[in-house]
């Protein structure tokens, strides 16, 4: 069996006790001791630099966080406003009364109206607006309110201002207001 370097010391009388456990102490001290600050310095330099990086990255993240809270707060509140708009001012719902057609995207709606409703809705004064999947009437100048708020709620005017320019261009032939279809 091979002996330790020390213990070959030790037998050959070269060092004593003390001194060979003393050496022992001194290689577990520089065993648990990190390494010199002068080879690690080029990390150190480097680390700032990283944490830079990684706190203006987190900084960017957390502002587009913020950006989009904040839109949809305004959102939030915006269809809150068009909610509080409608609820206040929209005309009563009219029981079996007659249906007036509308366009909705692609689609034709319905809603029930009476004819002083019909007559106001060909002259402008009331408008159609969708919220929460319903159908209400109010009157033009909520409306525009509304639109302000959120173009795709506003529906349209009983009259369309664009026809309107349109007839402009045929004043003999007039098509009559209370034409239903």
């Amino acid at each position: 069996m091979s002996t330790s370097l020390r213990d070959q010391l030790l037998k050959a009388g070269l060092i004593n006790k003390r001194q060979a456990n003393e050496a022992e102490r001194q290689q577990q001290r520089q065993e648990r001791r990190p390494p010199p600050k002068n080879r690690s310095a080029a990390a150190a330099a480097e680390r700032p630099l990283a944490a830079q990086v990684a706190q203006g990255a987190k900084a960017a993240h957390d502002q587009a966080l913020n950006r989009q809270q904040h839109e949809k707060a305004e959102r939030k509140s915006r269809l809150a406003q068009i909610k509080q708009l409608i609820d206040q001012n929209r005309l009563p719902t009219i029981e079996g009364g007659e249906s007036y057609n509308f366009v909705d995207g692609s689609r034709i709606r319905r809603i029930a109206v009476n004819p002083s409703i019909r007559e106001r809705l060909s002259r402008g004064e009331i408008a159609i607006v969708r919220h929460e999947g319903r159908y209400d009437l109010v009157p033009a100048a909520i409306a525009t309110r509304i639109r302000e708020r959120d173009g795709h709620a506003f529906i349209a005017y009983g009259v369309d201002k664009e026809s309107a320019h349109a007839d402009e261009a045929y004043p003999g032939f007039s098509v009559p207001d209370d034409l239903i279809w």
